[in-house]
């Protein structure tokens, strides 16, 4: 209207929008006291309600107090709204926004471009932004009480939030409908982003307020983390990360990643990592993806296929029982001859991933010469002219291969 009407006037409109910017600035204090002290009161309520949700009383009414803690958060969660795109959106309008607020409304935009594509993600992603949103203006006022009131509501909440967050996405990577699908290339990226989302907002929180040994199976995985959150991570890094973030997921997010979507996530990275090995031409670089891939291909042995029940495959279950046993009988050198373990865990691993990616659709020929050499080196293949015979177990077996003379 206010555009209409100047145009109707003719009148000098710089003149006008001077005003109008003046009179805004003088206001958007006030709109912004209004709304703090109205996002405190439903903070207020919220956290009374959550409290009395999570209280263990066979006199309340579990049901009733369920329905106002649900009340209480939608009210929150529409106040926390209203602020945004009452205070934040026209202080950033009239450029007296602060990084904080400018950085906010950024996110705040991209939460909401998810609505008409994605709506199961936009909708717990855009409670998530308006809880981390209000934590860290909480977190600014730095009242230690209130900070703390908080935070168990919050950590509560987001746990639930990401969980759901994961679920949604399982769901759309276990669409065998979708299989051949150039968009579950990215659902894989935002697993990994998420679950290392979560590790730094909310596990942190958890670990700073639980009991010393509530997290124990997670703390080993949870430092080592730690050291790919410092400097600029290559190919490798990130694949070595995305590793740990799936090794901390099968104890925390067991229902919202499933095993069946958990072991395509890690098909996913022994693709990668296999790629690197392959196409890396730096010898020392090489080396240190291929002891990279020998620790993915461990950690997706033991920690993951090993916890599987349901194969539907019944080949692939008699041959993992075999690996396994295999496997199980080279661990016990570990106190006895830890340098002998090692060499033949290698071997075993290496044995075992060329069965799997010897027949595969993509060009895995380079990895398996890689391979071979290896098993020449450590004794357990003999080079013949234009052949290899097997040691080992695999005595007798002769595999007609290309020599190779550069690996």
């Amino acid at each position: 209207m206010e555009e209409r009407s100047l145009k109707i006037t003719g009148a000098d409109t710089s003149f006008f929008n001077k005003i109008t910017n003046t009179l805004s600035k003088i206001l958007i204090p006030t709109r912004i006291g209004i709304n703090n002290l109205f996002i405190n009161i439903k903070r207020n309520a919220l956290i009374k309600a959550y409290e009395n949700y999570t209280k263990e009383n066979e006199n309340y009414n579990k049901e009733e107090i369920e329905k106002k803690y649900d009340t209480a958060y939608t009210a929150y969660l529409e106040a926390l709204d209203k602020y945004v795109m009452d205070s934040i959106y026209k202080k950033v309008k009239n450029g007296t926004a602060s990084d904080f607020e400018r950085n906010a409304l950024s996110s705040y935009y991209e939460v909401t471009s998810l609505k008409e594509k994605e709506y199961m993600d936009y909708k717990y992603r855009k409670q998530k932004y308006l809880l981390e949103l209000d934590e860290e203006s909480i977190k600014l006022t730095g009242k230690e009480k209130a900070i703390q009131k908080y935070q168990q509501f919050y950590i509560s909440k987001m746990d639930t939030l990401y969980k759901a967050i994961l679920k949604n996405y399982s769901i759309k990577l276990a669409d065998s409908t979708n299989k051949y699908d150039s968009t579950k290339e990215w659902i894989y990226t935002k697993i990994f982003y998420t679950l290392e989302d979560y590790i730094q907002n909310v596990l942190t929180l958890k670990l700073e307020n639980s009991e010393k040994n509530e997290y124990q199976e997670i703390v080993s995985d949870y430092e080592k983390y730690q050291g790919y959150t410092v400097g600029k991570l290559d190919t490798k890094d990130n694949i070595e990360k995305n590793m740990i973030l799936l090794g901390i997921s099968r104890k925390l997010f067991t229902h919202s990643i499933p095993l069946i979507v958990a072991e395509q996530c890690y098909e996913k990275l022994l693709k990668d990592a296999r790629t690197l090995v392959q196409d890396t031409k730096i010898a020392t670089r090489r080396e240190k993806a291929y002891s990279m891939l020998i620790n993915l291909i461990e950690d997706y042995n033991v920690r993951l296929l090993s916890t599987k029940v349901y194969w539907d495959n019944p080949k692939e279950r008699e041959s993992y029982k075999k690996f396994w046993d295999k496997y199980k009988e080279i661990s016990k050198l570990k106190d006895v001859d830890f340098i002998e373990y090692v060499k033949q865990k290698e071997i075993l691993f290496i044995k075992n991933d060329i069965k799997k990616i010897e027949n595969s659709k993509m060009d895995y020929s380079k990895i398996i010469k890689y391979y071979r050499r290896k098993l020449v080196d450590y004794g357990a293949m003999k080079e013949l002219k234009n052949s290899y015979i097997s040691e080992g177990n695999y005595k007798g077996i002769i595999k007609k291969l290309e020599r190779v003379d550069k690996i």
